[in-house]
C-alpha cells in the first residue's frame, strides 16, 4: 500500500467511528505526490508541511469536552489523544497540539 492509499484507508476508518478530519500534516514527498498526481482526499482540508504524514481528527466526547487523536500516516498504526474541556482557551488547546506534534515527530523520526 503506498502512502496516499494509507491516507485515504485511515481518513475513512476515522470517520465511520465519527471522528471529523481537521488537519493534514504532510512531509515534502508526500505534498508533491499530492501536487502530481492532483489528489485532493483531504475533504476540503488543506494540507500543512510538516517532517511526517499525520491526520488530526476530533469528535465530541463525554461531559461536553472534546476529543482529538493525531494519527502518524505510516506502516505501524501510532496516535496520540488528548481531551479538551469546553472552556479551554484555544491557546491552550493549540499548545498542546504542538506538544503532541512533537511527540509524533520523535516517535516517528526516532529522535
Amino acid at each position: 500500500m503506498n502512502q496516499l492509499e494509507r491516507f485515504r484507508e485511515i481518513i475513512a476508518t476515522y470517520c465511520k467511528h465519527g471522528w471529523q478530519l481537521r488537519r493534514v500534516l504532510v512531509c515534502e514527498e508526500t505534498r508533491r505526490a499530492l501536487f502530481e498526481f492532483e489528489i485532493d482526499a483531504f475533504e476540503n482540508v488543506t494540507p500543512e508541511a510538516a517532517a511526517v504524514d499525520a491526520l488530526w481528527f476530533a469528535r465530541p466526547s463525554h461531559a461536553g469536552r472534546e476529543a482529538w487523536e493525531l494519527r502518524l500516516v505510516g506502516e505501524t498504526p501510532y496516535a496520540l489523544f488528548e481531551t479538551f474541556e469546553a472552556d479551554e482557551a484555544e491557546e491552550a488547546r493549540e499548545e498542546m497540539r504542538r506538544e503532541m506534534e512533537a511527540r509524533l515527530r520523535e516517535y516517528a523520526l526516532g529522535n
